[in-house]
Parts: structure tokens; C-alpha cells; sequence
């Protein structure tokens, strides 16, 4: 009973060291995952390899630091997500595991070390995210620039999809990673405009989506991408302004997925959404207009990131065609 106990305190400080800010909210009970929610667990000898290859290299990754659910079928696979500058972010959003506090000063070494990752995995499409970096004047604009273009270097024909922060207050970052010309252009925005202030409160819920719509306005070839989590309390209809808000904005690729919460400090889920429910809002977002939907439960924002690029670059030219 005293190990059981002692385990658990350990556990305990490890959450705490890892969400300072989250440690005075009421504990939420984590409910039970329906059917449709389970994974397999992590495990094969080309998972090993990825990790392996991973840890070797003193990369991040997202799927690690956000508990991400599909990590076992994806590392199986050798699609990894890479989190650049570090592995602590500056933000303190209510549903996010990846770590919070002040960064580390950033590795210019990196880009060079994912582009050899890019190459040693083999990898025709790579996704590459990262921690809200507040404290730098660009909010690691620049650094977003120099790993996209060691990718290009090292591996040519590899298509790169970048996930970005919002760049809130930081003058010119969002041109300068425009100008760096991914083929993705990502920015998520997480929840609906209501539940901002609760879920995602260092962020705004407009300035998000205006960032999307300048992509476009600069760039109007790059593909724009982004997502929203489900079963945090928002309703059938927020979800339906939030397309209308994306397509206004131009956004050719919409994500949706059930929000699981990481921890007992984390907000809690309001409700499981269904299979039934998660089709039915791909079949709306659809006719609305967008290129590309991907809307199921454990949808994340990179998963199958790289045949659902293949999808969407084969609906423009399809619409394209018509044209």
C-alpha cells in the first residue's frame, strides 16, 4: 500500500512540475472512453525504430507531448510529427498536455537534425509543429523558416505541412513563415468562439482565423488547414458557424475530433460525440465547401497527414478543371 501511495505522489508532482498554472483548479473525474475511442497500445519493431530514431536525434514530438491517441498506428508507420522550439510552451490552454513554463533558449542545431530525420525515416510528407513561443520577438518565425528550408534541402520531393502558433503581437512572422512557402499552411482553432475564454484563454478566436485568411491573401497557392476538437459543451450549431467562419476565410482542409482530456486538471469532456454525429458534420462541412474533411473521433490535425494531402492536392485540380 506505502509503494502504491508513494507511485502515486510521484505521478502527482510529475503533473504539477509539468502544469504549474493548473494546479489550484478542481480535480474533473476522467470519464470512461466509449468503444469507438480505444487504441491499440504502442508497440511493433518499427514503432521501436521511430522512437529510437527520435530520441537519437534529441527531436520532439508532438504525438509524445500531447498524449496523442493515434501514436501506436502512426510510429508504426514512421509518420512522426516534430515539435520544434523545445518542449515547453509559453500559453496555458485547459486542454493541452504539452508542458508549460518558461522555453529553453532555441536550437539552431534542430533544422538541420529533422532534415536528416526527414531523410533517414523517408518520409514523402512531414509534419512539422510547435510549442507557443511568446517570449521571442517573432514568436520563432524564423525558426519555422530554417527548418523548412533545411527539409528542402535535404529531401527535395518531401512535401512539408507546418502546424503554427498564432503569432499574436509578433510584427511580420506571419509573412516571413508565408514566404517560406510550405505546401500546408495549419492553424487551428481549437473550439468554438464561446468557449475561448475557458479553453484556449491566451488566444483569440478572430485574430486565429485572420491569421488563416492573410495565408491566402499573400499566398494564394499554399493549402490552408484547420481543425476544432468536439465535446467541450459546444453546440451543433457553433460548429456549423465556425465552417462558415473558416470558408469565409478561405480554409481548404477542415479537421474535426474528440477532445480527450489528459488529466484530472485538464477541462473535463462534456460529452462523447458519436461515429453517427462525426459523419453527418463531414457530410455538412462538404457542401459547404471545403476541399477536404476529415472528421472522426480520434481525428488529430497530422494524422494521415500525408494521404490526406495527396487527396487534397487531387481536389484542386479536379476543381481546377472544372473551371
Amino acid at each position: 500500500m506505502a509503494t502504491l501511495i508513494d507511485n502515486l505522489s510521484e505521478a502527482a508532482k510529475a503533473r504539477a512540475a509539468r502544469h504549474p498554472e493548473k494546479q489550484k483548479r478542481p480535480d474533473s473525474p476522467i470519464q470512461r472512453k466509449p468503444d469507438w475511442i480505444r487504441v491499440r497500445a504502442p508497440m511493433g519493431e518499427v514503432f521501436s525504430e521511430t522512437k529510437k530514431l527520435v530520441k537519437e536525434n534529441g527531436l520532439v514530438t508532438v504525438c509524445e507531448e500531447a498524449g496523442c491517441p493515434n501514436i501506436g498506428e502512426c510510429w508504426s508507420q514512421k509518420h512522426a510529427t516534430f515539435m520544434i522550439l523545445g518542449d515547453t510552451c509559453t500559453r496555458a490552454c485547459s486542454f493541452c498536455n504539452v508542458k508549460t513554463g518558461m522555453p529553453a533558449p532555441v536550437d539552431h542545431d534542430e533544422a538541420r537534425r529533422i532534415g536528416e530525420a526527414v531523410v533517414t525515416m523517408g518520409l514523402e510528407h512531414v509534419v512539422i509543429t510547435s510549442v507557443d513561443r511568446d517570449d521571442l520577438d517573432d514568436g520563432g518565425a524564423q525558426h519555422f523558416e530554417d527548418v523548412i528550408n533545411a527539409i528542402r534541402s535535404a529531401s527535395p520531393k518531401t512535401t512539408i505541412e507546418i502546424l503554427t502558433p498564432d503569432f499574436l503581437r509578433k510584427a511580420g512572422a506571419l509573412e516571413q513563415v508565408v514566404d517560406a512557402r510550405a505546401d500546408v499552411f495549419n492553424h487551428n482553432l481549437e473550439t468554438v468562439p464561446r468557449l475561448y475564454l475557458s479553453i484556449r484563454p491566451g488566444a483569440r478566436y478572430y485574430h486565429s482565423l485572420r491569421l488563416l485568411e492573410r495565408v491566402k491573401e499573400r499566398d494564394p497557392s499554399q493549402f490552408t488547414k484547420s481543425g476544432i476538437m468536439v465535446g467541450l459543451g459546444e453546440t451543433k450549431e457553433e460548429v456549423m458557424q465556425v465552417m462558415d467562419d473558416m470558408r469565409s476565410a478561405g480554409i481548404d482542409f477542415l479537421t474535426i475530433g474528440q477532445y480527450l482530456q489528459p488529466t484530472r486538471k485538464h477541462a473535463p469532456v462534456d460529452r462523447f460525440v458519436t461515429p453517427e454525429e462525426f459523419r453527418a458534420y463531414e457530410t455538412i462541412a462538404r457542401a459547404k465547401g471545403f476541399l477536404m474533411v476529415s472528421a472522426t473521433p480520434l481525428t488529430r490535425s497530422s494524422y494521415h497527414a500525408g494521404d490526406d494531402f495527396k487527396r487534397l492536392r487531387a481536389a484542386r485540380e479536379a476543381e481546377l478543371a472544372k473551371a
